[in-house]
């Protein structure tokens, strides 16, 4: 058996030392140690398993704690797991479990609870749309059982004893440590489900391993949670209490952020500049690894005109992404001509032929390839996009309106609330939809599995080539030669119309401390945070 260096802790495969928040040198804590921050719309769930939100996923980091967690930077560390040992052949990982873990109700919390876990994410019967996720993991006969070939139970994990989780894989992968902060693959409480069934997440049954304690949920409002005493380090959690609001207007959330109402907050299109300017210690503008576009229906459901190539092209070359950048997000995004995004480690991002071009070379290219199809002003190209309620989505879908207009095509706009509009995408009853990906974990097959014909894929898009060429990238020394002939198919094929890649860009209140501003995935635990004395 190998080591694999994460951490010191993880390399000997001991207990780590405690992660303790420590005011930094001349900070006091201040008495009131709550935080409320920002959320969008309403989260679909807080089962880890049926998840399939960012900001869902941020509620159930603090709810539930993975095998692993994520350092400011991003790197994985300790999480239940102190350490694993990975066999010479790279093909089973084996993780030590904390014997001090417990679940929210006192209950110990062992691998068994793991496995329960990861064959209810495999299992048909559980209708994850995260399946595919444990596929990607390359976990051993992961495939079969989400495709009912084969027992849960046949699954690539088992217990070995009550602090020892073992995992076989198909194939080397490098980065499956990385995988393991995702909340998929966190524990859930077999007993609790059983019991609770599709009730189990409501505040007062939540049984969870995490930080945090569900208090309440007013859906589409708040949701609240308290510092859980049975959390294995809560010796050092500092914040008592979490909240998020939601607040579907942005501008109406940066209100109540000036109001003192939230401690995190998105800035809307086009403030950044100025509240960078007025509040330079609240406003940041850093690397997030998500890709925003349009994705386009291929499906049998979709329209006949999109499963035409040169219509594909054409709607992304006429997207002008610096006027989206430039004058109405103005926070720091980049244009995007590929999917994966360009900060995610290790990847080279690849020459993409109409990047290059000029935005009237686009113009001209996108008119032509229309003509070539059969549109023009006899025979107008005419779609639906489809986008959820957020000011920001609405100005880029003017904008975009405004773009094809000039090129002949009438696009109309439908607003919906996000979960009509995820509940569309996934029955694929939409033409176009105001999509963005964010990255699972820090690798670039994060973004590029997703188009897999088994992917999430709501479109549909379906590439023998690209499948093959993601497969190789398993089993290669520098699959950057597979992603970047991978990406070349999606610029040709044009699945989705790349718009832009992500900043994030907030105002969080200066007295809020240990929100990480250098993990390129931003993701958060409130474990890590506490507020000072002013």
């Amino acid at each position: 058996m190998s080591r694999l260096l994460l951490t010191s802790a993880l390399c000997l495969g001991i207990a780590a030392p405690a992660f303790a928040v420590q005011p930094a040198e001349g900070e006091k804590l201040a008495e009131n140690q709550s935080y409320t921050f920002w959320l969008l719309d309403a989260i679909k769930t807080a089962d880890p398993q049926k998840n399939t939100d960012v900001e869902g996923s941020d509620i159930i980091r603090q709810l539930f704690e993975g095998l692993l967690n994520e350092d400011a930077k991003g790197a994985p560390i300790p999480g239940v797991a102190t350490g694993f040992d990975l066999s010479d052949d790279k093909l089973t990982y084996t993780f030590h479990l904390r014997p001090d873990a417990k679940w929210s109700n006192g209950d110990p919390l062992t691998a068994k609870d793991f496995v329960y876990a990861w064959q209810r994410l495999a299992n048909p019967e559980t209708a994850s749309e995260y399946a595919w996720f444990i596929e990607l993991m390359n976990v051993e006969n992961a495939t079969a059982v989400v495709k009912g070939e084969k027992k849960p139970e046949e699954l690539g994990v088992k217990a070995t004893d009550d602090h020892t989780l073992e995992v076989k894989l198909t194939a080397p992968t490098p980065y499956f440590p990385k995988m393991v902060t995702h909340a998929s693959t966190f524990p859930t409480p077999q007993k609790v489900i059983e019991a609770e069934g599709d009730n189990w997440t409501q505040p007062g049954k939540l049984v969870g391993n995490g930080a945090y304690v569900l208090t309440s949920h007013d859906l589409g409002v708040q949701i609240s949670m308290d510092k859980n005493p049975n959390y294995w380090d809560a010796a050092n959690v500092v914040m008592e209490h979490i909240k998020g609001l939601t607040v579907n207007d942005n501008n109406v959330a940066l209100t109540r952020y000036q109001a003192g109402e939230l401690d995190r907050v998105q800035i809307p299109a086009g403030q950044y500049p100025r509240l960078k300017q007025e509040s330079p210690d609240q406003a940041i503008s850093i690397p997030y690894s998500c890709t925003y576009g349009y994705l386009l229906n291929l499906s049998e459901k979709g329209p006949e005109a999109l499963k035409d190539a040169r219509v594909r092209q054409a709607l992304s070359y006429g997207m002008q992404r610096d006027i989206v950048v430039n004058q109405i997000l103005q926070g720091g995004q980049k244009p995007a001509y590929n999917w994966t995004h360009w900060a995610i480690e290790g990847f080279k991002m690849p020459e993409i032929d109409y990047a290059a071009w000029s935005q009237a070379e686009r113009l001209e290219k996108a008119k032509a390839l229309l003509a070539e199809a059969g549109y023009g002003p006899d025979n107008p190209l005419k779609l639906t996009l489809t986008y959820n309620t957020d000011e920001n989505h609405k100005k880029i879908a003017v904008a975009a309106q405004q773009f094809y207009k000039a090129l002949g095509v009438q696009l109309t706009l439908n607003n919906v609330e996000w979960k009509v509009h995820t509940d569309r995408m996934q029955s694929q009853d939409f033409e176009m939809a105001r999509y963005a990906w964010c990255a699972d974990y820090n690798e670039a097959s994060t973004f590029l599995d997703f188009f897999r014909t088994t992917g999430m894929n709501y479109g549909k898009y379906s590439n023998a080539e690209f499948d093959k060429l993601m497969d190789q990238s398993k089993a290669s020394a520098d699959p950057n030669e597979q992603y970047t002939a991978a990406e070349k198919i999606l610029a040709a094929d044009m699945p989705i119309v790349p718009i832009y890649q992500y900043s994030k860009v907030d105002m969080i209140r200066d007295d809020i401390k240990g929100l990480s501003t250098e993990n390129v995935m931003n993701d958060w635990y409130a474990k890590d945070i506490y507020r000072i004395a002013k």
